[in-house]
């Protein structure tokens, strides 16, 4: 087992063993057990109680934080004429189509997300081994293939999350840094859970949310009372 730095100890004894924290308390924790030389990331860890094997079952979604995520994402647009220069306008990071698309297809992926015209997708298609991967492929579901660019660009930018179910059906999204208040922390984890919440399917039988935290980078994890979200 790594050994655990003494400022990670400290912050783990300000958590009580075996509770469940709400909305609210988990956010004032998760500043306090921030480290304090960076502006820590503020991320959550859910256990769904869901089959991702059923495509009825799998969970993905997109939800717009109150207070945005604390970073401004970059954002790449494949869109030719009208379309490309809404995107540039709403002040997409790169707009192109097939130089775009080739520059991608090299590995080029440094980039937080990436919206494609219906027109364009069937060439945007074969960058799936580079952009699936990295949850990047633009998807109708979440709004990232559409004809309305600058609407996409301006939402992502604006503090749009994606979020999608893993395999083993664990959900990771961020609510922002440590820098924000608990108030805006906790108002950015409650409409997060309101969607994925609002997303359980019908044929999901039993408990839907198992198991959730709440943690800073490198910091320790806040038990979720996951049952105060549904």
């Amino acid at each position: 087992m790594a050994k655990r730095s003494k400022a990670y100890l400290e912050a783990a004894a300000k958590i009580e063993a075996g509770k469940l924290y709400n909305a609210e308390e988990a956010a004032a924790l998760a500043i306090e057990t921030a480290g304090k030389k960076t502006n820590s990331t503020v991320e959550v860890a859910l256990k769904l109680g869901v089959d991702p094997r059923k495509a009825d079952q799998m969970i993905r979604g997109t939800v717009s934080l109150p207070h945005g995520t604390g970073k401004v994402a970059r954002v790449i647009v494949f869109a030719n004429g009208a379309a490309a220069d809404a995107a540039r306008e709403a002040g997409a990071d790169e707009v192109g189509s097939d130089d775009l698309i080739a520059k991608v297809e090299a590995g080029w992926t440094d980039f937080d997300a990436a919206v494609a015209t219906p027109d364009l997708m069937g060439k945007v298609g074969r960058l799936g081994k580079v952009l699936g991967p990295r949850n990047l492929m633009p998807n109708p579901k979440t709004g990232t293939v559409t004809m309305d660019t600058a609407k996409a660009v301006t939402d992502i930018k604006g503090g749009r999350i994606d979020f999608r179910i893993d395999k083993q059906s664990n959900l990771h999204f961020v609510i922002g840094k440590a820098s924000f208040t608990q108030a805006q922390l906790a108002e950015n984890l409650n409409a997060a859970m309101d969607e994925i919440v609002r997303l359980k399917p019908s044929t999901s039988k039993g408990k839907y949310l198992l198991k959730g935290a709440v943690a800073t980078t490198f910091g320790p994890g806040i038990a979720l009372d996951v049952a105060s979200f549904s």
